[in-house]
């Protein structure tokens, strides 16, 4: 039987000397987020009790407190065999804390509590959110407004910064005994701790180097100089070095000719003054208009050095174009927040998709109880919600992350009377959001999101003898009649979704109340009969929506035909029925032909919503971006299919060079376990541009890996290409794990060395995760 070794017990005197040194800590990252002496910090340091609600007879009292590191909330649990891990959610996590009672959790369970006193903890991943009540109002505000000043002041850290902070969390954690000095032993452990395998004798000639004062502990300057050998980047110190003086130095023309012969950038001469005076930190190198090796890392590690054109953050796009000219960022079944047969539906599903710039939401509408329409997915055991809760949810989160037009796709089911409902709460909550008549009397094309800015359109069924949406001509005075009823629910390939079918006996048409048409200006839905003939045109708003094979059918035999139907028309495609687990389709092929609402499942993670995502965080992550001109010329002979010559843009050469990556993140958080990075570098576009390349694996380093890999694409129609870097962890018996990525599009890419900061599975950033690369664009000839 193995002993378990009891930890000895503190004295009074060494416990207040770890109190003191842990207060000294928490000082100095406070000092690092620039919150010295902060009284909600502080407060937040110190902890306090809060009510846990998690429904409406679970409601219980926990100790909540910031820890020292000032990145990490500990929470008390009274859960048996709890893990400390579980315990610990880090703020890097929270996606927003909001006051009052602003989620579904805090509207259903605490609407008896004062809003002043509660506040929620919503979370990036698939985190249940953490409604919480303070005891008085002081608290609440020390919390929201605490939480809020870190997550600000951590989010304007630079790269550096950033960390240092995370290297000195790990060299806390890992000195056991706290004693601020770090043993040999404790050295291999910090250095697994942020994922890097050392050998014996390695680790042990660092330690060496380092223990100047010869006491077989690290402390003080010597553990700076370990800090300094651990994050050396050799690889820019080679590419400095070509450009500076002896002493150091590189002189602003120095670094005019690396923004010229490296960067490719073509206003060197005016950007490399501006970016001394930007990241170096060397007062006296400032004065002399010159750039240290620590400026230059910090400019190479800026928004300067992204591989992101940050021209591109910002809308440079003309947005004055017809609204179909535009691809524009829409979401299926935007209520669910996970499968379509039994998952729940939330109104935080409806602010997850607006603030990651969706422009197109949908709901399913149905009858509900006290004549308040439901959203749901009809024939299913999806949870519902009330179709007043998701209008409000819209009105208060639609233009926060875009001001560009929001597109509320309505598939409704419901009877006449819950239609009039839908129409007076739309009319009611959204005010003057709502587009109820043309823009400026415009009925021969769309108006442009330029026109439409802060405005909310209706896609949905109009009634056929009602006046048109642009007021021209027919009879105003119908009360409702039969149209054919679209209903995607029942494309479900599910047996119990058929059965239920079957049993409510499903009619092909529906009858719509005038108040609901009246609601729709821009968008009206119709079947699709094949395109259009010339000599009889189809009115500019008439839409139609599509399944993702019929569609990916059209757009491989009927390209053209295709493209040119999506000059004048809106066109929408969602996911097939077999879908049930809400995977996603490729939109690349589709956003080819010019579709604009290639509608996705927002809440599936995967390469799909990656690219979806990379596709939109160009033109300013308005949610809008121009199609090529190739794709709005009503004279286009294009065709994705079959590529030939034509005006679709010079054809590129990618020269891309994969040199390292830094701080990866572990991947099993197991303490023994280190990644095996390697990078895969995908072109998504048409079918001959289509390709991938990886690199060779590095074993036990996902802090500091270097591949040094160079590789060559050719790009035949880049306006339509996107590029996605791919880090995994190779295992060899299983998939590998994923590590993180970055897309972007191939027309957004700048040239030179850059880094790439990674984003999570679900697409966030994380802090200090990069890859460095050099990148060269060459047009062929």
């Amino acid at each position: 039987m193995q002993c378990i070794r009891r930890q000895p017990k503190r004295s009074v005197s060494q416990e207040n000397i770890l109190r003191e040194q842990s207060r000294r800590v928490a000082a100095l990252n406070g000092i690092r987020l620039g919150l010295k002496d902060d009284k909600d910090l502080k407060f937040l340091l110190k902890g306090s009790q809060l009510l846990k609600v998690k429904s409406g007879s679970w409601r219980k009292e926990r100790f909540y407190k910031l820890q020292e590191d000032c990145k990490t909330i500990w929470q008390e649990s009274k859960k048996m065999l709890r893990s400390p891990e579980s315990q610990i959610f880090s703020i890097e996590d929270i996606r927003d804390v909001r006051s009052g009672h602003k989620t579904e959790g805090m509207e259903k369970y605490a609407k008896d509590v004062p809003e002043y006193r509660c506040f929620s903890i919503i979370f990036k991943d698939q985190r249940k959110t953490l409604d919480l009540i303070a005891s008085s109002e002081d608290d609440a505000n020390h919390w929201i407004s605490g939480l809020g000043k870190i997550i600000a002041h951590s989010n304007s850290m630079n790269q550096k910064q950033k960390l240092q902070h995370w290297i000195h969390t790990c060299l806390r954690k890992a000195d056991k005994n706290k004693d601020n000095k770090m043993s040999l032993k404790e050295l291999k452990s910090f250095l697994k701790e942020v994922n890097i395998e050392v050998n014996d004798y390695h680790a042990k000639k660092i330690f060496q180097h380092c223990d100047k004062s010869k006491t077989e502990a690290l402390e003080d300057d010597e553990i700076e100089e370990f800090y300094k050998i651990l994050t050396e980047r050799k690889e820019i110190d080679n590419i400095f070095q070509k450009y500076s003086d002896e002493e150091g130095f590189m002189s602003c023309q120095n670094l005019v000719r690396f923004l010229h012969e490296m960067q490719q950038e073509e206003d060197a001469v005016v950007a490399a003054p501006a970016l001394i005076q930007r990241y170096e930190p060397n007062e006296r190198a400032k004065r002399g208009n010159a750039m240290t090796k620590d400026g230059f890392l910090m400019y190479l590690l800026s928004d300067d050095g992204n591989i992101f054109n940050s021209s591109h953050r910002k809308v440079y796009q003309d947005m004055t174009q017809p609204l179909s000219h535009y691809l524009v960022s829409s979401s299926h079944n935007t209520y669910l927040m996970e499968d379509q047969l039994t998952g729940p539906s939330s109104t935080e599903a409806y602010i997850r998709a607006l603030t990651k710039g969706c422009r197109c939401v949908e709901l399913d509408c149905w009858d509900g109880p006290n004549s308040e329409p439901v959203i749901y997915h009809g024939y299913t055991l999806t949870s519902k919600i009330l179709f007043s809760d998701v209008i409000k949810a819209i009105k208060n989160y639609a233009f926060k992350t875009s001001p560009y037009p929001v597109i509320i796709s309505l598939e409704n089911h419901c009877s006449v009377e819950q239609q009039k409902v839908m129409a007076q709460h739309m009319m009611t909550i959204l005010q003057d959001m709502l587009l109820v008549a043309p823009i400026d009397g415009n009925k021969s094309q769309f108006p442009s999101p330029e026109q439409l800015k802060g405005k909310i359109l209706v896609k949905g069924k109009k009634l056929s003898r009602q006046e048109d949406p642009t007021g021209t001509n027919g009879n105003n005075n119908l009360e409702a009649e039969d149209v054919s009823d679209e209903d995607e629910a029942a494309e479900i390939e599910d047996e119990s979704v058929k059965t239920e079918i079957q049993q409510k006996g499903k009619s092909d048409t529906l009858k719509l109340a005038k108040e609901l048409s009246d609601t729709v200006v821009y968008c009206k839905s119709v079947h699709f009969n094949g395109f259009e003939d010339p000599s009889h045109p189809r009115a500019f708003y008439e839409m139609s929506s599509f399944t993702e094979s019929k569609a990916l059918k059209l757009a491989q035999e009927s390209g053209t035909s295709f493209i040119h139907h999506n000059i004048r028309h809106l066109s929408r495609i969602y996911p097939a029925g077999w879908r049930t687990d809400s995977s996603n389709y490729n939109p690349i092929d589709l956003w080819n032909v010019g579709c604009q609402i290639v509608a996705l499942n927002f809440q599936t993670a995967g390469t799909e919503m990656d690219v979806y995502q990379g596709r939109f965080q160009d033109n300013g992550f308005s949610g809008y971006v121009l199609k090529p001109e190739f794709l709005r010329d009503e004279q286009t002979k294009f065709n994705p299919k079959s590529i030939t010559e034509g005006s679709w843009g010079t054809k590129k050469k990618l020269l891309l060079k994969i040199i390292s990556g830094q701080q990866l993140p572990k991947v099993n958080k197991s303490k023994n376990s280190i990644v095996d990075p390697k990078v895969t570098v995908e072109i998504h576009g048409v079918q001959q541009d289509n390709n991938k390349k990886q690199t060779k694996v590095i074993e036990n380093n996902g802090f500091n890996p270097k591949w040094d890999e160079e590789f060559t694409f050719d790009i035949e129609i880049p306006e339509l290409a996107l590029v996605r870097f791919v880090v995994e962890d190779f295992d060899m018996s299983t998939k590998n794990d994923f590590i993180g990525q970055y897309t972007l599009p191939f027309t957004s890419l700048k040239q030179g060395y850059r880094h790439i900061h990674l984003l999570t599975k679900n697409g966030d950033p994380y802090s200090s995760s990069t890859l460095f690369v050099y990148i060269d664009i060459q047009d062929c000839d």
